[in-house]
Formats: structure tokens, sequence, C-alpha cells
């Protein structure tokens, strides 16, 4: 599949920092290069939307996705792994495909750090499923998870999401050389509001996370040459 026309995002080697520390979250990926959500299928930003900030790396054994999100009302009532949680309340969506590869995958995170995973054969087959349920059940990852911690602060509405995704359960073809196709997006959800806000890294045409042509370029640097990072 050819690259998409989304935002190309420099993904600074990672090492040496506390993942079990928000401090030192923020004080690594600070330097990150960041990338925003836009809501590009519409002609102006729903009154409603909220920014939301993302800033990724990566080192031998995983990509990292570290997330800042502005919210009026986060809530998320799904607890229990692997249920569609963006039918009920706020989400974070984070997409991933590594070069050399039709599969997919498809993680989500709420307020409650409840995990949704999907591995798709491929977008064709995304395409087919429409409508089919039990196909898309059968997607489903149940044997392995992502590593995620949430923060939220309710006073200063925002919530933050902290995800490491290992590079060994994605990459079905040997090792990542130097890039994986991305997406990042939100449902924004408001408790009495019709529907939710959504938004997304890719400069989508229309409200459909799912349009690779318009995902991004996630090249990890350290894997090309120096002036290529910069």
């Amino acid at each position: 599949m050819e690259p998409g026309c989304g935002p190309v995002v420099m993904c600074q080697h990672m090492a040496g920092f506390d993942a079990e520390s928000w401090t030192d979250i923020q004080r690594t990926f600070g330097t990150a290069e960041p990338v925003s959500l836009h809501q590009g299928w519409l002609a102006a930003e729903d009154p409603a939307f909220r920014p939301a900030v993302v800033r990724c790396g990566w080192n031998e054994g995983h990509v990292f996705v570290y997330a800042a999100l502005e919210d009026v009302d986060i809530f998320n009532p799904i607890t229990e792994f692997n249920e569609p949680s963006f039918l009920h309340g706020d989400v974070f969506e984070i997409f991933l495909r590594p070069s050399g590869q039709d599969a997919y995958y498809e993680f989500h995170v709420t307020p409650r750090n409840q995990r949704y995973q999907l591995r798709v054969p491929s977008t064709t087959a995304f395409h087919a499923s429409a409508g089919n349920k039990a196909v898309r059940d059968e997607w489903r990852v149940h044997d392995w998870q992502i590593e995620s911690r949430v923060r939220v602060d309710v006073l200063a509405q925002h919530w933050l999401v902290f995800a490491s995704i290992p590079l060994a359960q994605i990459v079905e073809h040997g090792r990542v050389e130097v890039e994986l196709a991305f997406s990042f997006s939100r449902y924004d959800c408001t408790r009495g509001a019709n529907s939710p806000v959504l938004s997304s890294t890719s400069p989508h045409k229309t409200a459909h996370f799912h349009r690779q042509q318009e995902w991004g370029r996630l090249i990890l640097c350290e894997r090309i040459s120096n002036e290529n990072c910069c």
C-alpha cells in the first residue's frame, strides 16, 4: 500500500525513562515532535471540538504513544477488556500498520484505562466486513495486551494516555526497518449531547478513521540517516 498523505512524524529513540512516572514521561516526551488532532472533513471545526496532542517515541522493542486530550466531560463506563467502549464514552484510538504488511492494528484506551484491541487483516477485509459484527469480533486480540496508563484531571479538564505497543506483536514479517503507517483519533463524548465529537491526526476527507490513504508516516529515527531526523 502506498504511503498516506497525512503528517510525517520523526519518531525519536527513547531510552532510560520511567514509564511509571508521569513526571518522567512528560519530561522525556516534551522534546518529541507533536502532532495535533483536527476535523479535516469539516469546513470549520465543531464548536464542541477540544484540542488533543500526541507525541511518540520508540525503542528496540516498543512504540510509545503519549497523548494529552482536553475534555470538558471525561467519562466512559466500560471496564471489561476488549468491549467496544467507543460506543459508550470517551476513547483515544491508535492505528498502526508496519510497512510491508497488509494487516494493521487498532487500539482503544479509555479514561478508565479500559482497552479494546483489533487486528484487521487488510483494508479490503475491513470494507468487506461492513455490517458483519461477527467477523469484526473475530479480529479482537485477546492473547496479549498493550501496556497503558491513564491520568484524569477533571478540574483541569484533560486526561493523559501513555501506551506502549510491542513491535514483536504487530510486526508480522520480521523487523520494522524504517516506518509505520499511523493515525491517532478520538471519540470525545459529552453526556446529553446527541453524538460524540470526532477528530484525528489524519486529514480525512470524511469522518472515517480507517481511510489509510490519509494516514501519516511514523519514521523511526536512528534507523535512517541522521539528516532525515532533524
